[in-house]
């Protein structure tokens, strides 16, 4: 380490141009170089109280029939070193000026000292405690330490004015070491290499400006320690690659020749705007023609019953439940015209009060994303209902409301076989919105081949893209059609002075 003041010295870590302002120390682990006043303080015994200071007394002595200490400036602070602990527990974790310490930092600041303690400790627990079933408060916040055995050691400068060495106000931390059980060696800061120097401005009766550098001068291994250090890191890592080639597996599962295999992972978000409390989402995909799913595979689900919360203007309820599914999709020929629709996921939303009683909230459907990646889909909803004051006080005291009897009608119901679906005189009701968040994967092994041109590639995601703008103009168009529906329920019950100025 060197350690320079300006101007004499401008190159740290070269050759001394003056005693009082350039220093060079080689300091090991955990060797102490007393400070100035350490010296002042324990060349008397009657200063010292503890065996520590009276060792550090009998060294002084020796040091002093020696010739004195080399240093000057530079000084070290062992892990022995009261110093140690005491700046270990008053650092502070905030800028704060009036910071109080939490029971967790001052915990973590008694770390280092009950390292000495441990082996004690872990011969006394009884092996068949090994788990406390019931642990109260107290042990909680006792144990919520992470408890690392660490040595520490600090190099520090005494950047006080020439003729003033040995006051404590002038004592400046250069570089903390610290070494845990595991053998992992932490210095702060880093060594400077062909970096600048770090700099120190020191306040007093002047302004004082001190550069110093930190090198490791440590001896090089050997190229017989280098070469088994390698192998042991090659063990390691072969070790850990055939672990997760254990956990992955030998063969990677392709799809199967000529089909596209969607894998997606979603996830219910939200859900907003309703009339009730406490509910809860039930869905299920619904996979066309040409599509197939595993045996195993669960294409509904139901959440949890959530109860809402007000966020802005909104009642939200967030349930955060999580599903997947795969599904597959044949052809047996290059062409892609077939490829004509695509997974619908209905979801129905129904709330449960306090006297188990059952509405249903909302209808509505997504067209799965036609495109791998992430995207998030809010889906609007609505329910049929009844024209008189008698459904709505059913509904209110009783619970219960017109149901659909096939989900799948909120779209185009499966077993509808015509060619125009009227839905004239069915009434309904504009309520609240859900939110699903999928994540989906693409797999197929025609995307892989050399000859299946990018032309080939580039019309079967174009076709995937189209089906899914159709959806959406389709859902624009019913909801267009709800709205006339409405309008003109409204424009029925105007007066008859006022029908003439309503337009559709």
């Amino acid at each position: 380490m060197g350690l320079s003041g300006l101007p004499k010295a401008t190159q740290l870590g070269g050759p001394q141009k003056d005693e009082e302002d350039e220093e060079v120390m080689v300091i090991s682990w955990q060797e102490k170089l007393f400070s100035q006043f350490e010296v002042n303080l324990y060349q008397h015994k009657a200063a010292c109280q503890t065996p520590l200071d009276h060792q550090y007394h009998q060294e002084i002595l020796k040091l002093e029939a020696s010739g004195g200490r080399k240093n000057r400036r530079i000084f070290t602070y062992t892990d022995s070193d009261s110093y140690t602990s005491l700046e270990e527990h008053c650092q502070k974790m905030t800028t704060a000026e009036n910071e109080v310490p939490s029971f967790l930092v001052e915990r973590m600041a008694s770390v280092r000292h009950r390292r000495q303690d441990r082996r004690r400790l872990e011969s006394s627990v009884h092996k068949s405690r090994m788990i406390t079933w019931e642990p109260s408060e107290e042990f909680i916040r006792n144990n919520h330490v992470i408890n690392t055995p660490l040595q520490t050691m600090y190099i520090m400068a005494d950047l006080g004015p020439y003729g003033k060495l040995g006051q404590k106000d002038y004592e400046q931390i250069l570089c903390t070491l610290k070494v845990d059980s595991n053998g992992v060696i932490t210095i702060k800061p880093d060594f400077t290499d062909n970096k600048g120097p770090y700099r120190i401005v020191m306040e007093g009766e002047k302004q004082e400006l001190w550069k110093y550098t930190i090198s490791n001068v440590s001896s090089p291994a050997q190229r017989e320690e280098e070469e088994r250090e390698q192998r042991v890191f090659k063990d390691l890592y072969g070790r850990h690659k055939e672990y997760l080639s254990s956990l992955v597996g030998s063969d990677f599962e392709m799809a199967v020749h000529g089909s596209l295999r969607l894998f997606v992972n979603g996830e219910v978000v939200s859900a907003q705007g309703y009339e009730y409390d406490s509910l809860y989402v039930h869905f299920f995909v619904e996979v066309p023609e040409s599509w197939s799913s595993p045996s195993f595979q669960q294409l509904t689900g139901v959440t949890q019953t959530c109860v809402t919360k007000s966020v802005g203007m909104e009642e939200v309820a967030y349930f955060c439940y999580p599903f997947t599914f795969e599904a597959s999709y044949f052809h047996e020929n290059e062409t892609h015209d077939e490829l004509t629709q695509w997974p619908v996921l209905y979801l129905e939303v129904i709330s449960l009060d306090f006297w188990q009683r059952y509405r249903v909230e909302g209808y509505g459907s997504i067209v799965l994303p036609s495109k791998p990646g992430s995207h998030t889909i809010t889906t609007s909803t609505w329910r049929p209902v009844e024209l008189g004051t008698l459904a709505e006080l059913r509904r209110f005291f009783i619970g219960g409301s017109l149901e659909l009897e096939d989900l799948s009608y909120v779209r185009i119901p499966g077993n509808f076989k015509g060619d125009r679906l009227s839905r004239f005189g069915f009434r309904t009701e504009t309520t609240g919105s859900v939110t699903f968040r999928f994540h989906c994967l693409h797999q197929s092994q025609a995307f892989l081949k050399s000859g299946f041109s990018w032309k080939k590639r580039q019309n079967v995601l174009d076709h995937m893209g189209t089906l899914s703008q159709q959806n959406n103009i389709i859902n624009v168009l019913e909801a267009f059609h709800r709205a006339r529906r409405r309008m003109q329920e409204a424009r029925e019950n105007l007066p008859q002075d006022l029908v003439s100025s309503v337009k559709l």
